[in-house]
């Protein structure tokens, strides 16, 4: 019997240890994950968050990854060994068990204090309310451009659309409209004055709201482009493989492509971060000139990465070489720019930045980008095309600074830039305007003298026009609140009317194939592409064959089809170039899993290139 009792004990001193020592390190990483998480990101909501918590880490910003694991899971260690150390010195004394319980409240007590603050300042009471309610708002003012008559001018304009990473009118001094006593982007502010930000007859900077689900880049590039929020988050891999971002939503890309537009996204980071180029290339079929493409075609070394990739010194750059090859063609062009320098923490001081603000590096990265932004539209303004061409600048989201805008008055309504440059008409309506990054969609088709019925698209409303925008009619805070709820309509445009598989697959009842795919660099001595698909996971049946469907031309009129050698589980290829007549230039390899049924299931894709 005392055997037993001493078993008991010791298996209690080894479990009550272990649950103590387990509780301490989760509480210690949730306390300082939290409080990174507000540090990083100072106007978190809960739709960005929990878009991002369903999004791949493909493309993250790895400083921001070992900043994290610098800031939470080194020091939750090395309080794991504290205690440890701690326990271990205590564990011969009476009242050792006392110390584990009251170690075990204590981390749970701290650990919900901190996740209870975290509930209320992210609102998450609210945010589950809405997303069990829902709202017909959308449904009665989505204005859908399927029913809408969308007619282009007989000479069509091009477009040069630029998304400024956290640029919001705050940065302005009082006088012009901003927050600040010194005005820390004085070439933007004039170019709005210049030009149109629809402020009336005012010389203040007026901009657009940026709205729920709207509020982050990809969901920031979504809205202004569809007029309608990102407000449902869609797993990546679901989306790559059954065409599912939005598919039933018509945007801006969509409309310029069907009206013969060649359509370009360059950006310096990895296009894959967020879904942007799922988005991009599923609508409007836009050519992705992201960093792993520079790299690939030489334009930035292999091992070259600076802050998300390459500096906005760098995309301006690329920006005046593709914008001259575009302006070559007969087609009319939409040239879309993503600035990055500006991203939170602080942004990336480059070389060309000047030390205008002393000590506040911030401060001075938007001044460096105001100038870029500046010279580059002077820049397009001396070229020949400029004439019939129109350029908007338009900050993606406010700022996530931490810090840079905490000492503004609440009060102060802080909006994101927007700055209409050589539009195709003038505004009919002369008084300042209230409007949502929404109504930048039928707004920019229109500064390229596109004539829309009603005025009307998605949820935005044409500026130009003397049409009263939403916000106008229901005010911000109605706006706001119905936007957080659920819709109908929103659902039947993402997609979500799911077959059983599908809704498997989302629900990950069901998994989908996956694999490394990866093209190796051009052989001359061969005239052969090597390819090689490693690591397939998420199939549990048997593989019949792995197919390589290789394509050049935009349209797959060239497509032909490989089937590829395996070898322990990875599968390898040659793509013969001779077979595509030595084509220079990208080849677009998508690798095919099919099973013993003939079902096909899409592995990856990569890009081959040959100079």
């Amino acid at each position: 019997m005392d055997k037993v009792i001493y078993v008991l004990k010791k298996l209690l001193y080894i479990s009550g240890t272990v649950l103590a020592l387990l509780l301490t390190f989760l509480a210690t990483v949730i306390c300082f994950s939290i409080n990174w998480m507000f540090d990083t990101w100072s106007n978190l909501s809960m739709d960005e968050l929990m878009y991002h918590l369903k999004a791949p880490l493909e493309g993250t910003n790895v400083g921001m990854i070992k900043e994290y694991l610098n800031m939470c899971i080194v020091p939750a260690v090395l309080v794991l060994i504290f205690v440890g150390i701690l326990l271990i010195a205590y564990r011969k004394q009476k009242r050792y068990f006392m110390i584990l319980g009251c170690g075990i409240i204590l981390s749970l007590t701290i650990s919900s204090f901190v996740v209870y603050n975290a509930w209320e300042q992210l609102e998450v009471g609210n945010y589950v309310k809405a997303q069990g309610t829902y709202s017909t708002f959308i449904d009665n003012y989505y204005v859908d451009p399927k029913d809408v008559e969308i007619t282009f001018p007989d000479q069509k304009r091009n477009l040069i659309y630029i998304f400024l990473e956290s640029m919001e009118t705050t940065y302005a001094d009082i006088e012009n409209g901003g927050a600040f006593n010194e005005n820390v982007m004085p070439e933007l502010t004039r170019l709005a004055q210049e030009n149109e930000d629809f402020s009336g007859e005012e010389d203040k900077l007026n901009g657009g709201y940026a709205m729920p689900g709207a509020t982050w880049t990809i969901a920031a590039m979504f809205s202004q482009t569809s007029g309608i929020p990102l407000s449902i988050s869609i797993e990546e891999n679901s989306m790559d493989t059954q065409d599912a971002f939005f598919d039933n939503a018509v945007t801006m890309g969509d409309i310029l492509h069907q009206a013969g537009y060649s359509q370009t996204l360059l950006i310096g980071s990895d296009a894959t971060f967020g879904g942007r180029r799922l988005y991009f290339t599923e609508h409007g079929n836009y050519e992705i000139l992201d960093y792993n493409y520079a790299i690939a075609v030489d334009k930035i070394p292999e091992d070259y990465r600076v802050w998300w990739g390459y500096e906005d010194q760098k995309l301006f750059y690329f920006a005046k070489e593709k914008t001259l090859e575009l302006a070559k063609q007969d087609d009319p062009f939409n040239l879309t720019l993503l600035t990055v320098d500006t991203h939170f923490e602080d942004g990336y001081l480059c070389n060309t930045c000047q030390d205008s603000f002393g000590s506040n590096q911030y401060a001075n990265v938007i001044a460096c980008s105001s100038k870029q932004v500046s010279e580059f539209v002077e820049w397009v303004q001396q070229q020949d095309f400029y004439e019939n061409t129109t350029i908007v600048l338009v900050g993606d989201h406010l700022t996530m600074d931490s810090d840079f805008c905490q000492d503004i008055d609440s009060a102060y309504g802080r909006r994101v830039y927007t700055s209409y440059i050589n539009p195709a008409l003038e505004t009919k309506n002369k008084r300042e305007r209230l409007y949502t990054t929404f109504d930048n969609f039928p707004t920019t088709l229109a500064a390229l003298g596109v004539e829309i019925e009603g005025n009307r698209l998605g949820l935005g409303t044409n500026l130009f026009s003397d049409s009263q925008t939403l916000t106008e009619r229901f005010g911000i805070n109605k706006e706001k609140t119905e936007l957080n709820k659920k819709s109908k309509l929103m659902e039947k445009l993402a997609s979500l009317d799911f077959n059983k598989e599908e809704l498997l697959i989302r629900e990950g009842k069901l998994s989908v194939p996956s694999a490394n795919v990866y093209a190796g660099a051009y052989e001359y001595s061969t005239g052969a592409i090597p390819v090689e698909v490693t690591d397939i996971t998420n199939f549990l049946d048997s593989i019949e064959m792995v197919m390589l469907a290789v394509w050049t031309n935009e349209d797959q009129s060239d497509l032909q089809w490989l089937q590829m050698e395996e070898d322990n589980g990875n599968y390898y290829a040659r793509i013969n170039v001779p077979n595509f007549d030595f084509k220079v230039g990208e080849y677009y390899i998508h690798a095919y899993l099919v099973d013993g049924s003939g079902n096909q299931y899409l592995l990856g894709e990569t890009l081959g290139i040959v100079n």
